[in-house]
């Protein structure tokens, strides 16, 4: 993972977080968490029929997995970036879909992968 493009990723959906202290690691972690609180948010505007809020915070939870993706390190990675390569890609079109078609079902396929991943990003953390 490229740890300025995870910061820059962070600071443009979340200015005031503390990020001076964060290592790399922290930082995908944050995006995940920032990218789940704003599916969270999506799926309540959707119910709330606020389509306005509804396709900003989509908005932004695409530009929270577009981080992820561009953090991603293809050459270095190996099978798992790939596989991560699509499957931020996958998330990305499922989002603009879950968008078109005011689909929470959808925005709940995509918290669960999003959970998926993170669950695997915290165990690195724990194995550290």
């Amino acid at each position: 993972m490229y740890a300025m493009s995870a910061m820059k990723q962070y600071q443009s959906v979340n200015t005031n977080a503390q990020l001076v202290d964060a290592t790399p690691h922290r930082l995908i972690q944050m995006l995940m968490e920032g990218g789940l609180t704003r599916l969270a948010q999506a799926k309540g505007a959707m119910e709330r029929n606020d389509v306005a809020l509804k396709g900003t915070l989509i908005g932004k939870t695409i530009d929270i997995v577009g981080g992820l993706r561009q953090g991603l390190n293809l050459e270095a990675g190996g099978e798992v970036a790939a596989n991560l390569d699509s499957l931020y890609i996958y998330m990305t079109t499922r989002l603009v879909e879950a968008n078109r078609k005011n689909d929470p079902t959808v925005l709940d396929e995509v918290a669960g992968l999003l959970r998926e991943i993170k669950s695997g990003w915290d165990g690195i953390s724990q194995q550290g």
